[in-house]
Protein backbone atom coordinates (compact mmCIF):
# COMPACT_ATOMS: atom_id res chain seq x y z
CA UNK A 1 0.00 0.00 0.00
CA UNK A 2 2.69 2.40 1.13
CA UNK A 3 4.49 1.74 -2.45
CA UNK A 4 1.32 2.54 -3.98
CA UNK A 5 0.88 5.89 -2.28
CA UNK A 6 4.24 6.88 -2.86
CA UNK A 7 4.05 5.90 -6.72
CA UNK A 8 1.04 8.67 -7.24
CA UNK A 9 3.08 11.28 -4.95
CA UNK A 10 5.63 11.03 -7.60
CA UNK A 11 3.08 10.94 -10.36
CA UNK A 12 0.84 13.92 -8.89
CA UNK A 13 4.06 15.95 -8.13
CA UNK A 14 5.49 15.61 -11.65
CA UNK A 15 2.18 16.50 -13.24
CA UNK A 16 1.60 19.99 -11.97
CA UNK A 17 5.08 20.50 -13.89
CA UNK A 18 3.30 19.86 -16.66
CA UNK A 19 0.58 23.03 -15.93
CA UNK A 20 3.62 25.17 -15.72
CA UNK A 21 4.71 23.88 -19.16
CA UNK A 22 1.65 24.64 -20.80
CA UNK A 23 0.46 27.85 -19.21
CA UNK A 24 -2.20 27.10 -17.62
CA UNK A 25 -1.56 28.17 -13.55
CA UNK A 26 -0.11 31.46 -12.55
CA UNK A 27 1.51 31.50 -9.02
CA UNK A 28 0.14 29.02 -7.11
CA UNK A 29 -3.00 28.70 -8.17
CA UNK A 30 -4.81 25.37 -9.77
CA UNK A 31 -3.89 21.92 -8.53
CA UNK A 32 -3.93 18.08 -9.85
CA UNK A 33 -5.34 15.45 -7.89
CA UNK A 34 -5.33 11.24 -8.54
CA UNK A 35 -7.42 8.50 -6.72
CA UNK A 36 -4.92 5.63 -5.43
CA UNK A 37 -6.49 2.54 -7.38
CA UNK A 38 -7.55 -0.30 -5.07
CA UNK A 39 -7.80 2.47 -2.07
CA UNK A 40 -10.09 4.88 -0.51
CA UNK A 41 -7.42 7.52 -0.76
CA UNK A 42 -6.51 10.58 -3.07
CA UNK A 43 -3.44 12.38 -3.55
CA UNK A 44 -3.57 16.53 -4.22
CA UNK A 45 -1.45 19.03 -3.93
CA UNK A 46 -0.61 21.19 -0.69
CA UNK A 47 -2.31 24.35 -0.32
CA UNK A 48 -0.49 28.13 -1.59
CA UNK A 49 2.66 26.05 -2.19
CA UNK A 50 4.66 27.68 -5.16
CA UNK A 51 5.15 24.83 -7.69
CA UNK A 52 8.47 25.10 -7.53
CA UNK A 53 9.06 24.05 -4.23
CA UNK A 54 6.61 20.95 -4.77
CA UNK A 55 8.33 17.53 -3.93
CA UNK A 56 6.34 14.00 -3.97
CA UNK A 57 6.89 14.46 0.06
CA UNK A 58 5.08 17.68 -0.30
CA UNK A 59 1.67 15.89 -1.91
CA UNK A 60 -1.22 15.43 0.93
CA UNK A 61 -3.17 12.30 0.82
CA UNK A 62 -6.72 12.52 1.79
CA UNK A 63 -9.60 9.97 2.60
CA UNK A 64 -12.42 10.62 0.02
CA UNK A 65 -14.12 13.00 2.29
CA UNK A 66 -11.13 15.51 1.62
CA UNK A 67 -9.55 14.69 5.12
CA UNK A 68 -5.83 13.97 5.33
CA UNK A 69 -4.32 10.33 6.85
CA UNK A 70 -1.07 11.73 7.74
CA UNK A 71 0.00 15.07 9.85
CA UNK A 72 1.79 17.45 7.45
CA UNK A 73 0.62 20.03 5.05
CA UNK A 74 -2.66 21.56 4.57
CA UNK A 75 -3.94 20.04 1.49
CA UNK A 76 -5.51 22.38 -1.92
CA UNK A 77 -8.75 24.20 -0.86
CA UNK A 78 -10.41 22.65 -3.94
CA UNK A 79 -9.77 19.50 -2.13
CA UNK A 80 -13.46 18.69 -0.75
CA UNK A 81 -14.82 19.18 -4.81
CA UNK A 82 -12.10 16.82 -5.90
CA UNK A 83 -13.14 13.90 -3.09
CA UNK A 84 -17.35 14.84 -3.77
CA UNK A 85 -16.02 13.96 -7.73
CA UNK A 86 -14.24 10.74 -7.08
CA UNK A 87 -17.24 9.45 -4.64
CA UNK A 88 -19.70 9.99 -7.17
CA UNK A 89 -17.66 9.17 -10.47
CA UNK A 90 -15.99 5.70 -9.42
CA UNK A 91 -14.70 6.01 -13.10
CA UNK A 92 -12.43 9.17 -12.57
CA UNK A 93 -9.25 8.49 -11.87
CA UNK A 94 -7.85 12.22 -11.72
CA UNK A 95 -8.82 15.67 -11.75
CA UNK A 96 -7.05 18.80 -12.56
CA UNK A 97 -8.14 22.52 -11.57
CA UNK A 98 -6.85 25.44 -13.51
CA UNK A 99 -7.49 29.13 -14.09
CA UNK A 100 -6.11 29.04 -17.87
CA UNK A 101 -6.59 32.68 -19.58
CA UNK A 102 -8.81 32.01 -22.27
CA UNK A 103 -10.81 28.62 -20.80
CA UNK A 104 -11.49 30.72 -17.85
CA UNK A 105 -12.53 34.27 -20.06
CA UNK A 106 -15.05 32.01 -21.34
CA UNK A 107 -16.38 31.05 -18.03
CA UNK A 108 -16.29 34.54 -16.91
CA UNK A 109 -18.87 34.76 -19.61
CA UNK A 110 -20.89 32.38 -18.71
CA UNK A 111 -20.50 30.59 -22.12
CA UNK A 112 -19.99 27.36 -23.48
CA UNK A 113 -17.60 26.82 -26.28
CA UNK A 114 -19.28 25.78 -28.61
CA UNK A 115 -17.98 22.76 -30.87
CA UNK A 116 -16.83 24.08 -34.25
CA UNK A 117 -13.25 22.67 -34.80
CA UNK A 118 -12.74 19.02 -35.50
CA UNK A 119 -10.50 19.04 -32.49
CA UNK A 120 -12.86 19.31 -29.98
CA UNK A 121 -15.24 17.05 -31.81
CA UNK A 122 -12.21 14.59 -31.01
CA UNK A 123 -11.74 15.46 -27.64
CA UNK A 124 -14.85 16.68 -25.82
CA UNK A 125 -17.67 14.99 -28.11
CA UNK A 126 -19.45 18.20 -28.25
CA UNK A 127 -18.86 21.75 -26.83
CA UNK A 128 -17.52 22.17 -23.18
CA UNK A 129 -20.28 23.05 -20.75
CA UNK A 130 -20.35 25.87 -18.41
CA UNK A 131 -21.29 25.02 -14.43
CA UNK A 132 -23.20 27.28 -11.64
CA UNK A 133 -21.22 29.93 -9.45
CA UNK A 134 -19.99 28.17 -6.83
CA UNK A 135 -17.82 29.80 -3.97
CA UNK A 136 -14.69 27.56 -2.99
CA UNK A 137 -13.54 25.54 0.13
CA UNK A 138 -16.65 22.90 0.26
CA UNK A 139 -17.89 20.89 -1.96
CA UNK A 140 -20.24 22.90 -3.53
CA UNK A 141 -17.57 22.91 -6.44
CA UNK A 142 -17.48 19.51 -7.25
CA UNK A 143 -21.55 19.27 -6.76
CA UNK A 144 -21.63 21.61 -9.72
CA UNK A 145 -18.88 19.25 -11.75
CA UNK A 146 -20.89 16.17 -11.24
CA UNK A 147 -23.94 17.40 -12.26
CA UNK A 148 -22.91 19.59 -14.91
CA UNK A 149 -21.00 16.79 -16.67
CA UNK A 150 -23.88 14.28 -16.38
CA UNK A 151 -24.86 12.71 -20.09
CA UNK A 152 -21.62 14.85 -21.34
CA UNK A 153 -18.60 13.32 -23.48
CA UNK A 154 -16.68 16.71 -22.24
CA UNK A 155 -13.97 15.44 -19.69
CA UNK A 156 -13.84 19.40 -18.96
CA UNK A 157 -16.16 22.30 -17.22
CA UNK A 158 -16.33 26.09 -17.43
CA UNK A 159 -17.18 26.81 -13.49
CA UNK A 160 -19.05 29.30 -14.09
CA UNK A 161 -16.67 33.08 -13.07
CA UNK A 162 -13.89 30.58 -11.91
CA UNK A 163 -11.97 28.50 -13.95
CA UNK A 164 -11.93 24.77 -16.01
CA UNK A 165 -12.12 21.13 -14.19
CA UNK A 166 -11.11 18.30 -15.75
CA UNK A 167 -11.43 14.65 -15.16
CA UNK A 168 -9.69 11.97 -16.96
CA UNK A 169 -9.50 7.81 -16.02
CA UNK A 170 -6.31 9.09 -14.24
CA UNK A 171 -4.37 12.27 -13.85
CA UNK A 172 -2.40 12.65 -16.58
CA UNK A 173 -5.64 12.43 -18.57
CA UNK A 174 -6.71 15.28 -16.58
CA UNK A 175 -4.07 17.32 -17.23
CA UNK A 176 -4.57 16.57 -21.48
CA UNK A 177 -8.19 17.83 -21.17
CA UNK A 178 -7.14 20.85 -19.57
CA UNK A 179 -4.75 21.34 -21.73
CA UNK A 180 -6.89 21.02 -24.97
CA UNK A 181 -9.44 22.98 -23.41
CA UNK A 182 -7.22 25.90 -22.82
CA UNK A 183 -5.92 24.98 -26.45
CA UNK A 184 -9.56 24.68 -28.26
CA UNK A 185 -10.60 27.95 -26.00
CA UNK A 186 -8.16 30.23 -27.86
CA UNK A 187 -8.63 28.74 -31.41
CA UNK A 188 -12.54 29.25 -30.77
CA UNK A 189 -11.67 32.84 -28.97
CA UNK A 190 -10.15 34.08 -32.01
CA UNK A 191 -12.01 32.60 -34.66
CA UNK A 192 -15.03 34.81 -33.48
CA UNK A 193 -13.05 37.60 -33.94
CA UNK A 194 -12.74 37.02 -37.33
CA UNK A 195 -16.40 36.25 -37.87
CA UNK A 196 -19.54 34.00 -36.94
CA UNK A 197 -18.86 30.13 -35.93
CA UNK A 198 -20.72 27.64 -36.95
CA UNK A 199 -21.14 24.51 -34.66
CA UNK A 200 -20.01 20.95 -36.65
CA UNK A 201 -23.14 18.93 -36.77
CA UNK A 202 -24.18 16.14 -34.25
CA UNK A 203 -24.07 13.43 -36.53
CA UNK A 204 -20.15 14.73 -37.80
CA UNK A 205 -19.64 14.93 -33.91
CA UNK A 206 -20.49 11.55 -33.35
CA UNK A 207 -18.70 10.12 -35.88
CA UNK A 208 -15.14 12.33 -34.91
CA UNK A 209 -15.56 11.81 -31.70
CA UNK A 210 -15.95 8.00 -32.37
CA UNK A 211 -13.15 7.31 -34.54
CA UNK A 212 -10.83 9.44 -32.26
CA UNK A 213 -11.31 7.58 -29.03
CA UNK A 214 -11.58 4.28 -30.62
CA UNK A 215 -10.04 4.17 -33.98
CA UNK A 216 -6.60 7.49 -33.63
CA UNK A 217 -3.12 6.46 -32.04
CA UNK A 218 -1.73 2.84 -31.27
CA UNK A 219 -2.99 -0.47 -30.06
CA UNK A 220 -0.88 -3.06 -27.99
CA UNK A 221 -0.12 -5.69 -30.49
CA UNK A 222 1.44 -5.70 -33.85
CA UNK A 223 -2.26 -6.98 -35.08
CA UNK A 224 -3.82 -4.11 -33.63
CA UNK A 225 -1.58 -1.44 -34.59
CA UNK A 226 -2.17 -2.62 -37.94
CA UNK A 227 -5.55 -2.30 -38.06
CA UNK A 228 -5.48 1.50 -36.54
CA UNK A 229 -2.92 1.77 -39.47
CA UNK A 230 -5.58 0.18 -41.74
CA UNK A 231 -8.06 2.24 -40.33
CA UNK A 232 -6.21 5.52 -40.50
CA UNK A 233 -5.19 5.48 -44.21
CA UNK A 234 -9.03 4.43 -44.60
CA UNK A 235 -10.86 7.48 -42.87
CA UNK A 236 -7.73 10.01 -43.02
CA UNK A 237 -5.71 10.87 -39.92
CA UNK A 238 -5.88 14.29 -38.55
CA UNK A 239 -2.61 14.77 -35.79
Amino acid sequence: MSDMVEKYRREVCELHGELIRWGLVAWTAGNVSARVPGTDLMVIKPSGVSYEDLTPESMVVCDLDGVPVDEGASPSSDTGSHAYVYRRRPDVGGVVHTHSPYATAWAATGEPIPCVITAMADEFGGEIPVGPFALIGDESIGEGIVETLEGSRSPAVLMRQHGVFSIGKDAKAAVKAAVMCEDVARTVHIAKQMGAVEPISGADVDSLFDRYQNVYGQKKGPAGAASRERAGAAEGKDD
